[in-house]
């Protein structure tokens, strides 16, 4: 695909409102993107900025597999299903260490998680 292509679907994607399509084809393409900002519509700027300072600080993006977990957790935790929540976090240690996970957790999972020790939901002092 070549970059006139590429922006012209990112552009159509905004105004669409397809955030997620937007996204994944500039996480895709982030090096060629920023070269070639100044053809993107103001909105799909904003988001290729938001996307390359969070590719800055070091952030991850999550992956489709751990999105889908994290959709499971808060289902448990919505339905207070103690067990099921049990059984999701065993082998998820490593995702729930991350700091970022906590944008992605409803109040009920991030109540359950803090009360079993699993997150930790207070800031840091800075």
């Amino acid at each position: 695909m070549n970059v006139e292509d590429l922006i012209a679907d990112i552009n159509k994607y905004m105004e669409q409102l397809d955030f997620v399509t937007a996204r994944k084809l500039i996480e895709e393409n982030l090096n060629v993107l920023e070269k070639h900002r100044i053809s993107l519509k103001s909105n799909a700027r904003e988001l290729l900025k938001f996307l390359i300072e969070r590719n800055h600080s070091g952030y991850q993006p999550i992956s489709r597999q751990d999105m889908a977990t994290l959709i499971a957790i808060n289902t448990y935790a919505t339905n207070f299903d103690i067990r099921g929540l049990k059984l999701i976090i065993k082998d998820r240690a490593k995702l729930l260490l991350r700091t970022d996970i906590l944008e992605y957790l409803n109040k009920d999972a991030k109540a359950i998680l803090d009360g079993m020790g699993v997150i930790n939901t207070e800031l840091p002092n800075k």
